[in-house]
């Protein structure tokens, strides 16, 4: 009987990869605050984590081939998260949506999310290692 890790780890390991990815937009949106028209952007983590799970449920698409020679796209949905513009609240004079308060509060959230998923992979890990052993 062999150990899949796709199943045992589930999405934390998808969800690890996305939060450090908006650790990075959301860092990028902190040291362009100053930056005269620059608009800030964010990752949605609901719409990546719907699409992760209509691909796990099964949720395949089809595309036209028209020759014989194009390569089969099956379950190569895409795996990248589309960053999108945050609409601001108040912008400011110099058209920068940054909003320094709002860009820490969520990348202080971000970083506990992404310590919770690796907490919970780290677990995960600990029982697979226990039950290879035997204890």
């Amino acid at each position: 009987m062999s150990i899949s890790f796709a199943s045992a780890l589930g999405i934390h390991q998808q969800a690890l990869g996305f939060r450090a990815q908006r650790a990075e937009v959301l860092a990028n949106n902190m040291a362009n605050a100053d930056t005269p028209n620059y608009k800030a952007r964010d990752l949605d983590f609901a719409s990546v984590l719907a699409e992760q799970n209509a691909k796990a449920q099964g949720g395949t698409f089809a595309l036209n081939r028209t020759n014989a020679h194009h390569i089969s796209a099956e379950g190569m949905a895409t795996a990248e998260a589309e960053l999108k513009y945050r609409i601001p609240m108040s912008p400011s004079l110099d058209q920068n949506t940054v909003d320094t308060q709002l860009e820490q509060s969520n990348y202080a959230q971000n970083a506990v999310d992404f310590q919770a998923s690796f907490t919970l992979l780290n677990s995960k890990f600990k029982g697979l290692i226990s039950a290879l052993r035997g204890d």
